[in-house]
């Protein structure tokens, strides 16, 4: 490990690592025979600037993270320490508002070889990336200075150039090791458009297994892929499902390529996927890994060459968890010259974070899925969300907005105040915790939609076939609202939108603000590309969050859901029993308040309560908070008629312009009555 340190001030402090505390899960060492080398592969993924340890999330942080690195070298002395992806980028506060330098910092002193470029490696642009991360520090770069080797084979120049290094050869005695590095063909979508319009992605495979025929040709004896592209879940069948990008990729794959160290869906797993090809061979199947995120943990391979044949006897992998469930403290005890520099961005992040900015009224937290910590989810609705979007589209007022639209990705932790989710609210928030929700410093960006654009915002939701997340849910601003059919076929599901209780037509035109990234189109929501009479803010997210809490004081949860899912309108018809099936009725947050029953109106008559299912949800999409609503239709209502859902107790209202059809008569009902004996409005009874 090379002691490198410039984070602001360069500190003297002593090289080495501290003592091990406990090994959790690493391959045991083995001498190898003779005439064969030991070559050890330690990989880390999505480390997202996250220096320092975190008990509550597990991430043991740089420097303990730094003496694993160097305690597991100390055995494999033939260490090749390898990323995949996404180092800065998306980070907490300490190295956000240094614009990660701590972060390349401690990558560096702890000696990472070669990465992957990952989508937030582009967060900034592409001439960031190379211009300033990728350049030796100076002067004139001082939060530059990366030393390792930044790959991605995929990543070309429009006329069809390398835009960045492809591989990069280590070499063990006899033995030489290969590494190619790529990232997902989606990152145009994951970024700001505007920051990589110079660039094109191609697709991992094609680009992977170029790069393999050239590693052979230059003698490559291992060849291993960093690859910035993920399993959807943790589960074997769902690696290798072809169905799913990833799973694609690696059916794809040329059998040249020993191994796949892998991320971007912040999975932790350790694979072994048998290769056709390598039937009859020493080694049969191929290990595809991945660290988890936050260094959580550390991926482990250990190969076994033949020196004269350059052939793999064996590969041994394991997932080494860096802080185990229950313990007190990491596994492995701090690196003094890695904590020096955490320190040191921590003690700057405090004085630049401490100031308060307002009050919390109460906890916003983000999606979470049943078992899921907060974010687990970005396909439900959150409280942060639309709280968020309010204060974006307050701060573009002045730019005559209407409606702001947030993306769950921009959404990095939750506002908590200094009451943390369990203490007494009002509760100041400070500078720190707010950069920490949003630290991707976008400008806002206000542009006019029609409602038919609108309702293909909306559709965008549901992502492109084999997206790592199927669902995005826009966090909306107050007063917009609309309702959707989860079962209809894409491009049919919106139903109706309505602002402050109005519905929007298609030809209507309304003002909206988005963030710099979704407006060049990012997230797959191409039609906010499509905005007419765009104009820039100037402001940047988080100072719109600033400048809110300035104004107002304070923000807090709303608890009304601003979309909610209908399913079952073909059963509307007069005289007949209908069933509707309603959605998305409730938050995910931890103690968010869910309505115990919702009250539903067609045409002004009441139709009674219905109760609500407020289970957390299993899956990444919308529908949690579900209620059956059954009931007969009254003759007197046929033809079009407002459907109204409502929530007493979060103050969710929804209403839906629906068509009830004309039906005979229902054998055993008395064709005039009404539900609790009402009569439509305009009507009387005779």
């Amino acid at each position: 490990m090379s002691p490198v340190l410039s984070f602001r001030a360069r500190i003297a402090g002593a090289a080495g690592a501290a003592g091990l505390l406990a090994v959790a899960l690493a391959v045991p060492a083995q001498a190898a025979e003779e005439g064969q080398t030991e070559i050890q592969i330690l990989g880390i993924n999505d480390f997202h600037g996250r220096i320092l340890p975190d008990a509550f999330g597990g991430s043991a942080g740089a420097a303990s993270l730094a003496t694993a690195v160097d305690t597991l070298e100390d055995v494999y002395p033939n260490t090749v320490f390898a990323a995949a992806g996404d180092l800065i980028g998306a980070s907490t506060f300490e190295s956000f508002i240094a614009h990660d330098k701590p972060t390349i910092d401690v990558l560096n002193a702890m000696g990472l070889d070669v990465s992957a470029v990952g989508n937030h490696e582009f967060d900034q642009g592409y001439a960031d990336l190379v211009d300033r991360v990728m350049q030796p520090e100076s002067d004139a770069n001082p939060d530059g200075g990366a030393q390792w080797e930044y790959l991605g084979a995929n990543v070309r120049l429009l006329n069809g150039d390398p835009a960045l290094p492809e591989t990069w050869i280590q070499t063990f005695g006899e033995v030489e090791v290969g590494f190619i590095g790529a990232v997902t063909d989606e990152t145009p979508s994951l970024v700001s458009p505007d920051g990589v319009a110079m660039l094109e992605f191609e697709d991992e495979a094609v680009a992977a297994n170029r790069s393999a025929a050239a590693l052979e040709d230059e003698g490559a004896d291992v060849i291993v892929l960093l690859v910035h592209e993920g399993a959807p879940t943790v589960e074997y069948a769902d690696a290798v499902d072809t169905s799913n990008d990833f799973g694609a990729m690696l059916d794809a794959l040329d059998p040249a390529i020993d191994a796949v160290v892998s991320g971007h869906t912040h999975m932790a797993y350790d694979h072994d996927v048998p290769v056709a090809e390598w039937a009859g061979n020493a080694v049969t199947e191929r290990p595809v890994v991945s660290a988890g995120q936050y260094g959580m943990y550390l991926n482990q391979l250990i190969f076994t060459v033949d020196d004269a044949t350059g052939e793999i006897v064996s590969i041994d992998s394991a997932l080494i968890d860096l802080w185990e469930s229950g313990a007190d403290a990491p596994v492995y005890a701090e690196d003094p010259t890695v904590a020096e520099i955490t320190a040191l961005a921590a003690a700057e992040a405090d004085v630049l974070g401490a100031v308060d900015l307002g009050d919390l009224d109460g906890p916003l937290y983000r999606a979470r899925i049943e078992g899921g910590d907060s974010g687990s989810s970005r396909g439900a609705e959150s409280t942060l969300g639309n709280a968020v979007a309010e204060a974006q589209r307050w701060a573009t007022e002045g730019l005559g907005v209407q409606v702001a639209f947030m993306n769950p990705g921009g959404l990095r932790a939750d506002m908590l105040g200094e009451a943390l989710g369990t203490g007494e609210y009002p509760s100041a928030v400070t500078y720190k915790e707010a950069a920490s929700v949003q630290p991707f410093a976008n400008t806002l960006v206000a542009m006019t939609l029609t409602g038919e654009q609108l309702a293909a915002v909306l559709e965008e939701q549901w992502q492109p076939a084999g997206s790592s997340r199927p669902f995005l849910r826009l966090g909306t601003s107050d007063g917009f609202a609309y309702t959707y059919d989860p079962t209809a076929d894409a491009g049919e599901r919106i139903l109706e939108i309505t602002l402050d209780g109005e519905p929007i037509a298609g030809d209507d035109h309304v003002r909206i603000a988005v963030n710099s990234f979704l407006a060049a189109g990012g997230d797959n929501f191409a039609t906010f590309a499509e905005g007419v009479d765009r104009a820039d803010s100037g402001r940047i997210d988080l100072n719109a969050m600033v400048d809110y809490l300035a104004d107002q004081g304070s923000i807090g949860p709303d608890l009304a859901q601003h979309s909610v899912g209908v399913a079952g309108l073909d059963t509307l018809v007069a005289r007949r029993t209908a069933t509707l099936e309603l959605s998305s009725l409730a938050f995910t947050g931890a103690g968010e308040l869910v309505d115990p029953a919702v009250q539903v109106s067609l045409g002004g008559v009441d139709l009674g309560e219905f109760a609500v299912d407020g289970a957390l949800p299993t899956d990444l999409y919308d529908e949690q908070g579900t209620a059956t609503v059954t009931f007969d239709v009254p003759r007197e209502l046929a033809g079009t008629q407002e459907l109204v859902i409502t929530g007493a107790a979060t103050g969710t209202q929804v209403s839906l312009t629906v068509d009830v059809r004309n039906g005979g008569p229902k054998a055993g009902k008395d064709k005039k009555d009404l539900p609790n004996g009402k009569t439509p409005p305009g009507r009387d009874k005779k």
